[in-house]
């Protein structure tokens, strides 16, 4: 139990391990990106399937009746980001390659991981988990949509469903199914309960091992092409900014408590990059460079989530024994 205290204590400290000895096989061993490349998906569901497990289905059920978290959500994320992209994108080189990796991360939020670093910062998981079904349908269903209205209907017709589709039952559908049947086994048998004590122990090491395989395989991908794809850096570090201080004042004028807020917070920051990862390597030769833009998004994020952590709890979104209100907030500013 103290290891795993220590685990949960020093998580942030065990992911740049990972991303350092990812960055190193990278490197210095090109040849073994593909390999990591195929692992991809499974260490992500893996990773999915114990996070769910990490919180009680009776706290996900109470989660999902609050209907003002999902909205606000859902409404962040479909309507206030897809306009923030738009503006932030105007500041990039017009090209087909670079638009279409931009808008497929920036488009897409996240749902793994945001689960991770909203409780890092204290804030309401249970609230964001149960909220991951609905981003991932929404998603699936308007980022074509989305790139039809920001770059026409060429580039839409690349987006195939199919994959979206299967990204949804593997990586959603299936883990948070046998998270359910693990907390009903555990329930009713002792070796259930055993079985779920130790997957309590895995979710940061899973965590480090999904951006291993996420790094390793990409950085050859985004060493050859740095030059090209640089310039979405500051969009990404602008994003981070911008949605940071959005999904604040959103809370405010929703009157959310802290962990609300900071929930809110993550869910409008974090983008979908380890998921769209896959998509963006199923698209044509002519769209090689988009894998490689939406690791460099990966790559900035992380940077960020680290820095959040500490600026959202002690900042962006401080206890406070009562609600945020919209005169305190502005007060505040």
């Amino acid at each position: 139990m103290n290891s795993k205290r220590w685990l949960q204590r020093h998580q942030v400290a065990v992911y740049a391990g990972f991303v350092l000895l990812a960055v190193g096989v990278g490197v210095y061993l090109p040849n073994s990106a593909p390999l990591s490349e195929s692992l991809i998906d499974p260490v992500l569901a893996a990773l999915l399937y114990v996070t769910f497990l990490e919180i009680p289905f009776v706290r996900l059920r109470r989660a999902f009746r609050n209907g003002r978290f999902v909205a606000a959500a859902l409404g962040m994320n479909f309507l206030v980001v897809p306009v923030v992209v738009w503006g932030l994108t105007r500041f990039l080189p017009q090209r087909p390659v670079i638009l279409v990796g931009a808008f497929m991360v920036l488009l897409t939020p996240c749902i793994d991981y945001v689960i991770t670093f909203t409780e890092l910062a204290g804030g309401d998981a249970e609230q964001v988990t149960a909220t991951t079904p609905a981003l991932m349908l929404v998603q699936l269903l308007l980022l074509p949509l989305y790139l039809w209205l920001f770059m026409g209907s060429t580039v839409a017709a690349v987006i195939e469903p199919g994959p979206f589709v299967e990204v949804f039952l593997v990586l959603i559908a299936l883990p948070l199914t046998l998270a359910w049947l693990t907390e009903a086994w555990a329930e009713r048998s002792s070796r259930g309960d055993a079985w779920q004590e130790t997957m309590g122990w895995l979710p940061v090491p899973m965590m480090g091992a999904t951006l291993f395989v996420v790094i390793a395989s990409q950085l050859p991908r985004v060493q050859s092409s740095i030059e090209q794809i640089a310039v979405v850096i500051p969009v990404y570090v602008a994003f981070l900014v911008v949605m940071s201080i959005l999904g604040r004042l959103a809370a405010g004028v929703l009157q959310m408590d802290a962990g609300e807020g900071r929930a809110l917070v993550f869910t409008s920051v974090t983008r979908n990059s380890l998921v769209v990862l896959p998509l963006a390597l199923a698209l044509p030769a002519g769209y090689r460079l988009v894998p490689a833009v939406v690791v460099t998004q990966t790559l900035v994020e992380l940077v960020g989530m680290v820095t959040l952590t500490r600026v959202v709890p002690a900042w962006l979104v401080p206890d406070s024994p009562k609600r945020i209100s919209l005169p305190e907030l502005v007060t505040r500013e």
